[in-house]
């Protein structure tokens, strides 16, 4: 039996994202035995937070800020947090909590340490020699940050490893299936019977995850005589420094069979209203958590052929994958499924059967828990 003792330390940019995509990180924790603090921004989710078991320990980590300054300053007080709380185990989670957060346990003496990378971000979408430097530094830092202690590797694909050295067999690699979903609470719904071909993208309207392709795509099928339809679903993300405008969201969503309608409230009610769920991500994902809950509702998936999206589709069988940043060929398909309806269909039944499979909160729990007990035994 762990010891109830045993305190483990989530380092998160938002508290936001710790509700929309972790929660059963926190769960595993609990179950492990483990007394769960999480270090994070503060917005609204402290009180949801700690209603589940955790204490909330607010800190700004800024996701724009690079320069050095403000690196070590923040890595100092982290540092103090982990010490004064006297934490066991971290568990850092997305690449810039795991740069602040590992130097801040090297710093306190904390070393057992949990690296959640849940996706390259920008530096992975972005190219050119800018963008491989900042590689370059990152493997650097990540790097001086596993030279001590005991470190555990979350990956949510398997390409994502080899970026690191590493190898998705390696004894401390985990590949999870991203966060899971909640198959009872995202349940299967008959899709529409009328409309044509209804597509929604869900997800934060910023430049990697491609709704530009998506737009291009609609606009081209329509252009052909092709009777199809695109929702947005998501907000521009103001600390992301290629957010897209509220200004480019609304003149798009002045075209014909494009809407921009902001976020979602209740994600189960866009599926329950569309046939396909389109992500024309340029790369950077984990494993996108839209994707995963659309499929759990019974959608079909149109993505392209990326680390994350294509560990889950497979093509024909959950959906379908495209070249990235190639409008065209997401037309082509799109087009094409447009005449096929009962191939989106099937695809649609598919993919909730892959989810129930093994990619449930369930899975992660039992994952993660695993892991958990593993380090707090060390």
């Amino acid at each position: 039996m762990v010891s109830k003792t045993a305190r483990i330390a989530f380092v998160i940019s938002e508290d936001w994202f710790f509700v929309s995509h972790f929660l059963p990180m926190l769960r595993a924790a609990r179950d492990a035995g483990l007394d769960p603090i999480i270090i994070t921004r503060v917005s609204r989710h402290q009180p949801t937070l700690e209603r589940l078991g955790a204490r909330v320990v607010p800190l700004n980590i800024e996701r724009r800020t690079v320069g050095p300054l403000s690196v070590a300053a923040s890595v100092r007080r982290m540092a103090r947090i982990l010490k004064d709380e006297e934490v066991d185990i971290v568990h850092c989670i997305a690449l810039r909590s795991i740069i602040l957060g590992g130097m801040a346990a090297n710093l306190a003496g904390v070393k057992r340490r949990i690296l959640a990378v849940t996706g390259g971000g920008l530096l992975t979408a972005n190219k050119g020699f800018a963008a491989a430097v900042s590689r370059a530094l990152l493997k650097s830092f990540i790097a001086l940050i596993v030279l001590r202690g005991k470190n555990q590797f979350l990956f949510e694909n398997v390409t994502d490893p080899m970026g690191f050295g590493l190898s998705a067999d390696a004894s401390n690699v985990t590949i999870v299936p991203g966060a899971g979903v909640d198959p009872d609470f995202f349940q299967a719904t008959t899709p529409p019977k009328a409309g044509g071909l209804r597509i929604a993208m869900v997800s934060r309207m910023v430049w990697s995850k491609g709704a530009d392709l998506a737009v291009e795509a609609v606009s081209i099928a329509r252009q052909r005589g092709f009777e199809v339809s695109l929702s947005l679903y998501g907000n521009p993300d103001p600390s992301n420094p290629r957010s897209l405008s509220e200004e480019t969201l609304k003149n798009w969503s002045s075209q014909p069979g494009i809407d921009w309608r902001g976020a979602t409230e209740d994600v189960r009610q866009v599926w329950a209203a569309h046939d396909l769920a389109c992500l024309p991500t340029r790369g950077g994902e984990g494993l996108p958590r839209s994707i995963l809950e659309a499929a759990s509702c019974g959608r079909a998936i149109l993505t392209t052929n990326v680390p994350g999206s294509r560990d889950f589709v497979r093509e024909g069988h959950e959906g379908w994958l495209v070249d990235p940043d190639d409008a065209m060929a997401l037309a082509n398909r799109i087009c094409a499924l447009a005449k096929t309806p009962e191939l989106v269909a099937q695809a649609g039944i598919n993919a909730r059967a892959r989810i129930v499979a093994g990619f449930t909160e369930a899975h992660v729990e039992a994952q993660v828990s695993a892991l958990y007990r593993a380090l707090a035994v060390l």
